[in-house]
């Protein structure tokens, strides 16, 4: 176990690697360990400390807050196939996760690809979720069906048919000292703050393994549009200046959930954690303070 820096003050972090579905996955953990567990999911390119603005607020509120980097990023592991990364596999991780550490239910958010996965998890282990954050990620039915459908989506997602190529996009990705990634990030990081993606990209295996992502999903987003309706309280986040995913999707995704609010931030791009932290943060917090009689 490592100990990190503080947050707000008296928020203390630390980090943990946990073993669930066969790998280790490198865990940041804040908050009082008796506090109701929030399990908070990273995208692409990102990491655990793509939610830290997050993570402290929760924490401060009495949440037990857990953020690991998901397989194939960052500190966590790597392994090796396009089968690795399976959308079944990516859900027993963060079932085997809360498992380990004892929690039957738990509350849960996910941004980008971490909002993919909870999607599907909420959709096939209902009774594991409390309540659900998804920050500007449509339902999977409403991806697979914009990606087939819409030439303006299969143009603003251009990447993930690049993505499906062998080898290239490693090497892309990689060119002066990662401009393509670096540039697809918020406009206003530090270079502190795109140093810190860059150390995480460059750990060995995790180009391969964070685009392995893409190479999986795309072969898996068929959906039935009859699918199941989502049943636990959702609350989703969405910047409206998303250059890659449509804000229509965020209206079509609330029509596949039985309890959902739609949030929108007129100014947030897809960064919206990022954009608005202080307000996303406190839609957190009051959506996991709830009960089932505000529903």
């Amino acid at each position: 176990m490592k100990l990190a820096r503080c947050l707000h003050d008296e928020i203390t972090m630390k980090f943990e690697f946990i073993k669930t579905n066969g790998v280790r996955l490198h865990t940041a953990l804040a908050g009082p360990k008796n506090g109701e567990p929030v399990i908070l999911l990273h995208g692409f390119p990102d990491a655990w400390f793509g939610w830290e603005h997050q993570i402290g607020s929760l924490a401060e509120h009495g949440f037990r807050v857990i953020v690991p980097d998901q397989r194939g990023y960052n500190l966590s592991d790597k392994p090796e196939g396009v089968s690795s990364y399976q959308m079944e596999t990516l859900v027993d991780d963060i079932l085997g996760l809360a498992d380990i550490l004892g929690y039957e239910r738990f509350q849960l958010a996910g941004h980008d690809f971490g909002a993919m996965v909870s999607w599907n998890l909420a959709m096939r282990h209902p009774e594991r979720i409390k309540r659900l954050v998804i920050a500007n990620v449509p339902h999977p039915a409403v991806m697979g069906n914009y990606l087939r459908t819409h030439p303006a989506q299969m143009m603003k997602s251009w990447y993930v048919f690049f993505f499906q190529l062998p080898g290239l996009p490693e090497r892309f990705s990689r060119i002066n000292n990662w401009q393509s990634l670096i540039s697809a990030m918020p406009d206003d990081f530090t270079e502190a703050e795109r140093n810190r993606y860059r150390e995480a990209w460059n750990q060995p295996g995790a180009m391969t393994g964070m685009i392995n992502w893409y190479r999986a999903s795309l072969r898996q987003l068929r959906h039935s549009p009859d699918a199941p309706k989502i049943q636990v309280p959702t609350l989703i986040i969405w910047g409206k200046q998303d250059p890659h995913l449509s804000y229509e999707m965020a209206l079509l995704s609330v029509e596949h959930c039985s309890k959902c609010h739609l949030i929108t931030f007129e100014n947030a791009t897809h960064w919206v954690l990022h954009d608005e932290p202080h307000k996303t943060s406190q839609y957190l917090i009051e959506h996991f303070s709830g009960s089932d009689s505000d529903d």
